[in-house]
């Protein structure tokens, strides 16, 4: 399905906010953040820009994979509420014009769910085939998603005496895809959210989602995985026309491709862009903009359906995999050099203000050049105020932290004692006391009444959703000058990765034309040679509309 109506495309140019229900805010006093607790706080957020909530997942759980291993996918935590308090939550959120989507987690089921385990209690059961199962384990076998936890992908189940697959944690057995069974089961979890007001998903690890193994051998058993995301695709769009499939595909720029559908844009909707993200912390690491610019000229052309999410950090470890190993090795030594900061050898389990030793300006930067990319920018919650992580915790729950309302007790998010808490608290310079909404919401120097400013400007830009991206010559290793063009419409965004202050030489432009900042007050104007010089101090960043005389936009 292609969607051709761009008022359906409402995803081009949102403003998308990831949260963990259970870290978000505590309304019971039980030391776990609740749905009350969020529709407590839709107004900030409505507030902050927001207009597409990402909730992590929220459905009945052992919690030992911090939710992503899952024992009914109908249900809702009790520790989390209702499916009444979900609904108030999305009707409450679409009321402040704010869509939800939450995590589609089915690769895998928790080992308690029920399917497993009457899997593996007898080899008649109608669910034995819903997972994948071997007598021995294959010779050849793919590596663990988690080498530091698992020695294989393969675990030994007495009571079923045989072998079956998980790709993450033994707990966490892969769903067999390949069953028609289980296809069906999937359509149905997918449109029972959608009838409850979702509007999408997040569609986790999706090529291991579509990689299931057959059980005669280790050949797959779909003959063409893509077509089988393309009926999802289909199904969710006859279900709710303008719902979105934003997918979790850690590839390669062109094997990410075919997860859009190439040209048709047919598949998923979104794609996380990791290897900008990558990318993007090396520039930093060397204050080089040029591994950034190579890996966004390298995005493939696709469809105009179709859209890449940015981001500069994640729910899960900041992930370096797709840079080499010297490259990696450079970020880790610039921002996370030792080892508690490290993870699975490829990530980061830091967030970027600790990673920038706290410098306001280098931090802003950063936010705005996210902003500024092409794409749909993806914030981490209690980013917006700069939170840090706990490398107390272990791995990914470093930056799973309780989010910092106030600067009082368990930073607001929880009158419960401390040992009760669903994680905790960051400490020293980042911790509450220093860094907090309400502190922040009464400084207009904050990094929060930036991050406002990014996003305002932001949604007041349709170019940098639809427009045509370009980098933009100049003779600066440490500067990154780039354009969005759409329709009439042209941005230009300067930003200066080093901290030497730059005069930035431009050229091309309309001589009767002048570049008004979007960010602050001024503008420059363009010399009769089309060329223009833009000031930038260290760590430096501007955003430039384009206008000429009698402009009628906002400037």
């Amino acid at each position: 399905m292609r969607v051709t109506d761009t008022s359906d495309l409402w995803w081009k140019t949102a403003v998308i906010y990831c949260l963990d229900v259970e870290t978000f805010m505590d309304w019971n006093g039980d030391g776990c953040g609740d749905l009350e607790g969020l529709a407590q706080r839709l107004d900030y957020l409505a507030g902050l820009g927001v207009t597409c909530l990402w909730l992590m997942p929220f459905y009945p759980t052992p919690e030992r994979d911090d939710g992503y291993d899952i024992t009914d996918f109908y249900g809702v935590d009790p520790r989390l509420g209702t499916h009444g308090d979900l609904v108030e939550v999305i009707r409450t959120a679409k009321d402040r014009g704010m869509r939800v989507i939450a995590d589609l987690v089915v690769n895998h089921t928790s080992d308690k769910h029920p399917w497993f385990r009457s899997a593996r209690a007898s080899r008649n059961s109608p669910y034995r085939d819903y997972y994948v199962w071997r007598d021995e384990p294959p010779a050849e076998q793919t590596a663990p998603t988690f080498p530091d936890q698992e020695d294989s992908v393969w675990s030994y189940d007495e009571r079923a005496d045989q072998y079956y697959l998980h790709r993450f944690y033994k707990q966490q057995p892969d769903l067999n895809v390949a069953n028609p069974a289980v296809r069906d089961e999937i359509a149905k979890v997918m449109g029972f959210w959608l009838e409850l007001g979702l509007s999408g998903f997040r569609v986790d690890a999706v090529p291991f989602f579509l990689e299931t193994l057959g059980v005669d051998g280790g050949e797959e058993a779909l003959a063409d995985p893509h077509q089988y995301l393309r009926a999802l695709r289909s199904f969710l769009g006859r279900r709710v026309g303008d719902a979105v499939l934003l997918g979790e595909v850690n590839l390669a720029h062109e094997d990410q491709q075919k997860f859009f559908g190439g040209s048709d844009g047919d598949e998923l909707t979104m794609q996380f862009d990791f290897i900008a993200m990558q990318r993007m912390y090396l520039s930093l690491a060397r204050q080089d903009a040029g591994p950034l610019a190579s890996a966004l000229l390298e995005r493939p052309e696709g469809s105009p359906d179709s859209q890449w999410a940015t981001f500069v950090r994640n729910h899960d470890e900041l992930t370096l995999d797709k840079l080499s190993d010297s490259e990696r090795q450079e970020v880790f030594a610039a921002f996370g050099p030792e080892p508690e900061m490290q993870v699975y050898g490829r990530g980061l389990t830091r967030r970027l203000p600790p990673m920038l030793d706290g410098e306001p300006r280098r931090i802003r930067m950063v936010y705005s050049l996210l902003f500024s990319l092409p794409g749909t920018p993806v914030l981490f919650y209690g980013e917006e105020i700069g939170m840090g992580e706990n490398l107390a915790a272990e791995g990914r729950l470093a930056v799973r932290t309780p989010m910092q309302w106030s600067a009082g007790k368990n930073g607001g998010f929880s009158v419960a004692a401390p040992s009760r808490l669903a994680g905790p608290v960051v400490e020293g310079g980042f911790a509450p006391v220093h860094v907090n909404v309400n502190a922040q919401r009464r400084d207009p120097d904050s990094l929060l009444h930036f991050m406002m400013l990014l996003i305002q400007r932001y949604r007041e830009c349709p170019e940098l959703g639809w427009g045509r991206f370009a980098v933009l010559e100049q003779p600066y290793a440490a500067v990154l000058a780039h354009s969005c063009t759409w329709d009439d419409g042209c941005l230009v965004a300067v930003h200066n990765l080093g901290p030497e202050p730059r005069t930035v030489p431009l050229s091309g432009f309309d001589a009767s034309a002048r570049l008004v900042d979007l960010l602050c007050d001024g503008s420059t104007a363009v010399a009769q040679d089309g060329s223009v010089e833009i000031v930038l101090e260290g760590y430096g960043f501007r955003w430039l509309r384009v206008a000429h005389a009698g402009d009628r936009r906002l400037l």
